[in-house]
């Protein structure tokens, strides 16, 4: 059986800061999901399916072998496992949009001294400036988890006004610990929406 793990990519912050900063949004309807290409160790080719809703502006992805684990019978190459998402939107002429919260909610089994490590890389196809951030777990954890990254506007990393952008998301999960005790964690889907009102903060070039 599956054990859940909803990833709410792209939504909208919570606080007055997700106000986009111009105070204006794209005109309704503008905005599509046109592709989503994914690789690496926890998604390999024909692991993943993907449902896109009727509009396209919304996206599930279900995981078949995102799983890490480690124990004395594990191999170690088990202990790490990734995913690179590539996300390409349709958005109108002459506007930029960001990434605002992304929410991760899953499960873990840990043996004491056993440490989990879940880690995200946000960035702009052919951008160099990178967001990356990190949050580590012990067995104090175990069972369902949520957390949240969250981007202020200060350090928000905006699409180029020149060129259409690919989004992309590198995730990964790991495992670290002494060789004679276990532990597991998963991800198994991702739910994101990506319209004017859920997923993105924006303003005008």
């Amino acid at each position: 059986m599956k054990t859940a793990l909803a990833l709410t990519a792209l939504t909208a912050l919570t606080s007055a800061a997700s106000v986009p900063v111009t105070g204006d949004l794209p005109p309704k309807g503008s905005i599509t999901v046109n592709t989503i290409s994914y690789a690496g160790s926890g998604c390999p080719a024909g692991t993943v399916s993907e449902n896109l809703n009727s509009d396209a502006t919304a996206f599930t992805l279900l995981f078949d072998s995102y799983v890490a684990s480690k124990g004395p019978s594990v191999p170690i190459t088990e202990n790490r496992k990734n995913c690179q998402l590539n996300i390409n939107l349709n958005i109108p002429q002459g506007w930029q949009y960001s990434v605002g919260t992304v929410d991760y909610r899953g499960f873990m089994q840990l043996d004491a001294g056993v440490t989990a490590q879940q880690q995200a890389l946000y960035y702009f196809q052919g951008e160099l400036v990178q967001q990356r951030l990190t949050t580590t777990f012990s067995n104090k954890n175990n069972g369902d988890y949520t957390i949240r990254d969250a981007f202020p506007l200060e350090t928000t990393i905006w699409s180029n006004c020149t060129a259409q952008a690919n989004v992309n998301i590198n995730t990964q999960i790991r495992l670290s610990g002494p060789n004679d005790k276990q532990g597991l964690i998963t991800i198994d889907s991702v739910d994101a929406k990506v319209t004017q009102i859920y997923g993105l903060q924006w303003k005008k070039c």
